[in-house]
């Protein structure tokens, strides 16, 4: 949805994983004139991503003086600012994961535990229901194959030994909290959790509007 004004236009292309966390951020801000997020998921088909955000950006030529686009690298989104029609900023962070707790504090975790199962309260809400899908997408027939999604979920964690949950801000921490405790006491993994942050967002957004009134 489009609002008129005549300052500066933002632009915001983000996976719906970050929706409640970009909520906060960009709270009461009228620089904000169009917000998108797009179905998590896509980063499982990285050119199919890239193909789509860069339509999508595209799309928004002349209706935006920047993009801010909420996502971290994803596989395939280095050097995606080269490839699209309007000035757009990208978070400097491998996944989503990284964007919440910042790369330096990312690869500290998975230094204390390579095994790690890390959840954000989007991805704790999913639950083990979203690899029971998963699993019906890719093996439609998997009953008749004498699969289960005890053995499925089995092999997708393979060598996990703990789940981390992240605390992004977004409240509801118990609800969130205890889906990842379910999950981990459901895959017999160690739980922990620990306080993510909005800072990467929010200097993504800080230099989105830097970068919109240069081009404006």
């Amino acid at each position: 949805m489009f609002l008129i004004r005549d300052k500066m236009r933002i632009g915001v292309v983000a996976c719906e994983c970050f929706e409640k966390e970009l909520d906060i951020v960009l709270e009461g801000d009228e620089d904000i004139i169009y917000k998108q997020y797009m179905e998590f998921g896509l980063h499982a088909y990285p050119q199919e991503l890239k193909k789509e955000l860069i339509k999508t950006v595209n799309s928004l030529k002349g209706k935006v003086d920047a993009v801010f686009l909420g996502y971290g690298i994803c596989n395939s989104l280095s050097g995606i600012v080269k490839e699209v029609d309007v000035p757009t900023v990208t978070i400097p962070a491998d996944d989503c994961i990284g964007i919440m707790l910042t790369p330096e504090e990312y690869a500290k975790e998975r230094k204390i535990c390579a095994g790690t199962m890390f959840h954000i309260p989007f991805m704790s809400k999913m639950g083990v229901e979203y690899f029971e899908k998963d699993l019906k997408v890719k093996m439609p027939n998997y009953q008749e194959l004498g699969v289960d999604l005890d053995w499925f979920m089995g092999i997708m964690f393979d060598g996990y030994s703990r789940c981390l949950f992240i605390d992004t801000g977004i409240g509801d921490r118990e609800l969130y909290e205890g889906r990842s405790k379910e999950f981990a006491r459901q895959l017999n993994l160690r739980h922990e959790s620990r306080e993510g942050t909005l800072k990467m967002l929010r200097d993504c957004l800080k230099e989105t509007k830097e970068l919109a009134s240069r081009s404006s």
